[in-house]
């Protein structure tokens, strides 16, 4: 008899009232359906980002790319500014180098289509490890998927696919196995993060994140220790479960993994100099504070309220879980970009406060794993026709938002340089015009502050650009249409305006420098 029929005789047997919950109950079970909702789930990822062309349209991914081919060709890792003629000789740091080469093998294979399909598929695996991370933790497939769903909608689009989508990724991985040795005191779960720090810390800089998780549970389990040797230990407080000296081996092990690279433990410089950056937290839209003008941010609060609540109504107050979400939130609500790093901390706190080991579910198989993969690419290869999802479409988005046309016309009509940008644009002009080495582009540790403050204030209109230096030595200029700087170079009698659209207006130097 099916099971379905089985409980409900039971349950008329005793006499109690058979509810829709209990009828739904043996359907939610079904495996098959379980694999045909995170594929689903996966496609309307994948949906979302081809129709939204994001893997193309960010200002930062073009320097990436070039980034990656400069390593492709000279099989080695920068270590000055290339493609900047303002800060060719400062030191830089190519810290997602693992990232770039990846990008540049996708370009070189498949063109745009792979540039495409490349941040796609950053944007699922970030999905997916959500739902891993989730459903891990807590054993229970319906609720990995709800908070899969809810998570994402409170940050994955509000990013473009860059290294941090790696950061992610590797967090989620890292706070996966922190909360079940934490919860189960099975401290082997541990040994696989300097593994996991190593790719990290080769893919992008924001490793320090997990870094931090690593170091603020060693940190609660020796003040917890020793708080119980000075005789203080209420029952009310969890107590640690893991051994301190074990625990402190991993950390230091997770501190060194980092500088098993080409940039040895120059990572840790590159974090002291974003640690001291103040100007492009002014600049930059994304590194502002959450403003509450979008719906995504109320769905981030409502998230971490959540899972203080979660967290709070156990019996025991369990301090490393409460410090962890009141530190990501601080941060987190301090740049828009940072969002992610309360939302997975807070679904992950949430699933592993609702974790039931008694009524754990089974896990997937590796074959519905397969079947999910299969499902997913076979409807988003049959979606990207009709999304527009190939070269010449991505080619025509490109097109539409940055200035394309205006490096067309100054390839047919060349003019002596240096060249004079602003921000935005400076990463797609280091691929898509190298023979102008740039004046500043997305790179913002390699100008630094100095720098930043005076294109940024140049950019603007200020009365000081008569001044500025590097203003004072460009050939030509290539600027935002709506740049306020647009409408006082075309009353200046140094420069010329050769050419406009409506994304960009092209100055050549008509005057003595």
């Amino acid at each position: 008899m099916p099971p379905a029929s089985g409980e409900k005789r039971r349950a008329t047997a005793k006499g109690e009232k058979v509810t829709f919950v209990d009828e739904l109950r043996p359907l939610l079970r079904l495996r098959w359906l379980q694999s045909l909702t995170l594929a689903g789930l996966l496609v309307t990822v994948g949906v979302i980002a081809f129709n939204l062309k994001f893997s193309v349209l960010d200002l930062d991914i073009w320097w990436h790319l070039k980034a990656g081919d400069w390593i492709v060709q000279h099989r080695a890792v920068p270590h000055t500014g290339l493609f900047s003629w303002t800060a060719a000789d400062r030191p830089w740091v190519a810290y997602s180098w693992g990232y770039e080469v990846l990008m540049s093998r996708a370009y070189a294979w498949f063109g745009l289509v792979g540039v495409g399909v490349y941040g796609t598929l950053l944007t699922l695996g970030v999905a997916y490890f959500i739902y891993w991370m989730a459903r891990r933790l807590s054993g229970r497939f319906w609720l990995a998927c709800m908070l899969a769903v809810v998570t994402c909608s409170a940050f994955l689009f509000n990013l473009m696919p860059r290294p941090v989508f790696f950061s992610m990724m590797l967090f989620c991985v890292t706070l996966t196995l922190v909360l079940e040795a934490h919860r189960t005191g099975r401290v082997q779960l541990l040994y696989w993060l300097p593994l996991v720090f190593l790719l990290w810390a080769n893919l992008h800089i924001q490793f320090i994140y997990g870094l931090f998780v690593v170091g603020l549970l060693l940190a609660v389990n020796l003040v917890q220790r020793l708080a119980a040797r000075l005789g203080w230990e209420p029952l009310w407080l969890l107590p640690p479960k893991l051994p301190a000296v074990t625990l402190a081996a991993v950390f230091a092990a997770c501190l060194i993994a980092p500088c098993i690279g080409p940039y040895s433990y120059h990572l840790y410089q590159v974090i002291f100099q974003y640690s001291q950056a103040k100007v492009p937290y002014r600049m930059i839209m994304e590194l502002q504070p959450l403003n509450f003008r979008a719906g995504s941010h109320y769905v981030q609060l409502l998230l971490m309220a959540f899972a203080f609540f979660a967290v709070g109504r156990r019996r025991q107050v369990d301090v490393f879980r409460l410090l962890l979400l009141s530190i990501a939130g601080a941060v987190a609500f301090r740049t828009m970009r940072d969002a992610w790093f309360i939302c997975i901390p807070a679904a992950a706190c949430i699933a592993d406060s609702l974790a039931d080991e008694t009524a754990r579910e089974a896990k997937e198989t590796w074959l519905q794993k397969v079947a999910v993969a299969v499902v997913v690419a076979v409807s988003l290869l049959v979606f990207a026709r009709s999304a527009d999802f190939n070269t010449r479409g991505l080619d025509r988005a490109i097109s539409g938002f940055l200035p394309v046309n205006a490096v067309n016309y100054l390839r047919k009509n060349p003019a002596p340089g240096p060249l004079y940008n602003t921000l935005d644009w400076g990463g797609f002009l280091i691929w898509y015009m190298p023979n102008y080495p740039v004046a500043i582009d997305g790179r913002t540790d390699l100008y630094g502050d100095e720098l930043d403050e005076q294109f940024f204030t140049t950019a603007n209109g200020a009365p000081s650009y008569i001044d500025d230096a590097y203003l004072n030595q460009a050939g030509v200029v290539i600027l935002q249409k709506t740049n306020n700087l647009v409408s006082i170079l075309q009353a200046d009698s140094r420069f010329q305006l050769v050419y406009q659209d409506q994304l960009a207006a092209v100055f050549v130097r008509s005057g003595p420098r």
